[in-house]
């Protein structure tokens, strides 16, 4: 599709007041002033953005999509207990079309609310799963299958599947990762195994597009002396990134979410091997898992990305809510009210993500770059009056504000209606499926693994 979106305040590395962007096929081929762009490209569909925000798709650099499944189903509680006793058990008993299901309201509800492309880990199985879904939604993802200790010949085979059917499909917009859960979940061999895996993988299937490594690392205080526990090992200075690299697993393809705890020592290490984070600062708050030194290892030159973590642990998947919530506890955290500002946490859930997840023409507005499009409608009583666009963004917009969403050149949101699935019969089939699911958990063994 050629179309010019006209008119709007375009915002990306600068603003551009009446400015308009203009796309190729999947590719952005010319920003700038209206005036001066409308009469290049007379012949170009047009998208009038006149009283709207033009702003590049969120990224959300780490979830489990399918988890939409289990939102609001066991809040208030500690993660270990949240997880192992609670998550783990109910997640044993679902099918491949649960799972897909689960992934559809998960790219329906990031659509509607501006996010265009995620990143998430789940239970992969063949034919039917968060790929399938995300591929028929329309939406940017990379899918990973969580790998743990205790499933090893399993996870071998279902890693191996989805690189083979998945990476670099959907036109591209589909890629895959490997996916270690966590340092206490998976042993030391395991998990250098597991990036001897994606290396392999990425000889076979990545020649065009990388796949990433994604993992969770540093989430509670706690998990140093979880991973000695279950593996008898030692960690020096309390730094598990250490440890990880003593592993030879770190790259700069290496994603580590939520770096809630991370020593200075850890911040030397992602910043030499160039290690990408993801911060959940909403799951992380929710669960009390603690605050993230972001602005710290921003400073160090490591890349921070923005993610929601499960619709399960958040419970939503929106990406405007995170970008408020990012600015504001790290301004409460330090008692600075400069830190981290609208503009530089704008660029988190945007450019940053896109090189979190080695997707580096993606996130920004600007020519050569992947057409992925959000506007945003301002004619609110709040986004009323409109001084500072970054500050609005940040603080003002919300996911309901969205108007229209471009995914790869192509049109899936247009004025809040989306357009590839039916939200409505979406929304009865997943309201009745949460009566048998929390049904069925009330018959699972507290404390079962998968």
């Amino acid at each position: 599709m050629n179309l010019i979106i006209t008119g709007g305040r375009v915002v990306s590395d600068k603003v551009i007041r009446d400015g308009a962007v203009v796309v190729e096929e999947n590719r952005i081929v010319d920003i700038g002033r209206s005036d001066d762009l409308k009469p290049k490209y007379r012949r170009y569909e047009k998208i009038d953005a006149e009283r709207h925000l033009v702003i590049p798709g969120l990224i959300n650099s780490h979830t489990h999509a399918a988890m939409t499944l289990f939102r609001g189903y066991a809040d208030d509680l500690h993660l270990k207990e949240w997880l192992e006793n609670r998550i783990w058990p109910i997640e044993a008993t679902l099918t491949a079309d649960e799972i897909e299901l689960g992934a559809r309201l998960a790219a329906v509800e990031c659509l509607l609310s501006g996010t265009t492309t995620l990143c998430s880990v789940y239970h992969y199985v063949p034919d039917r799963n968060e790929a399938s879904a995300f591929a028929e939604a329309g939406i940017r993802a990379v899918v990973g299958h969580g790998c743990f200790s205790w499933r090893k010949e399993q996870d071998r085979k279902m890693t191996f599947d989805l690189a083979r059917r998945w990476h670099g499909s959907n036109g591209g917009r589909i890629r895959v990762s490997v996916a270690p859960h966590a340092p206490y979940t998976v042993d030391p061999q395991y998990f250098r195994e597991l990036e001897g895996i994606r290396r392999d993988l990425n000889e076979k299937f990545g020649q065009e597009h990388p796949i990433i490594h994604c993992t969770h690392v540093a989430e509670t205080k706690g998990e140093v002396e979880e991973v000695r526990k279950a593996f008898g090992v030692e960690i020096p200075g309390g730094s598990l990134f250490s440890y990880l690299d003593e592993l030879d697993v770190l790259s700069d393809q290496f994603l580590a979410a939520h770096c809630v705890y991370p020593t200075k020592t850890d911040m030397e290490i992602m910043r030499k091997r160039s290690v990408k984070a993801s911060h959940n600062i909403v799951s992380n708050f929710k669960l009390g898992s603690g605050l993230s030194p972001v602005s710290d290892m921003i400073k160090q030159g490591i890349t921070v990305s923005l993610g929601t973590d499960s619709p399960a642990s958040n419970n939503s998947l929106d990406m405007f809510e995170t970008l408020k919530y990012a600015t504001l506890a790290q301004k409460f955290g330090s008692g600075d009210p400069t830190a981290l500002p609208a503009s530089q946490a704008f660029r988190l859930a945007t450019i940053e993500g896109g090189k979190a997840l080695c997707w580096e023409d993606l996130g920004w507005l600007r020519p050569g770059f992947l057409a992925d499009i959000v506007t945003i409608r301002l004619r609110k009583p709040h986004l009323t009056p409109l001084y500072d666009e970054y500050s609005q963004l940040v603080y003002a917009v919300k996911s309901s504000d969205v108007s229209t969403v471009v995914v790869d050149g192509e049109l899936v949101v247009d004025n809040g209606r989306l357009i590839p699935l039916d939200v409505e019969s979406l929304l009865d089939v997943m309201s009745g499926k949460a009566l048998e699911l929390q049904e069925r958990a009330s018959d699972v063994t507290a404390g079962a693994r998968p």
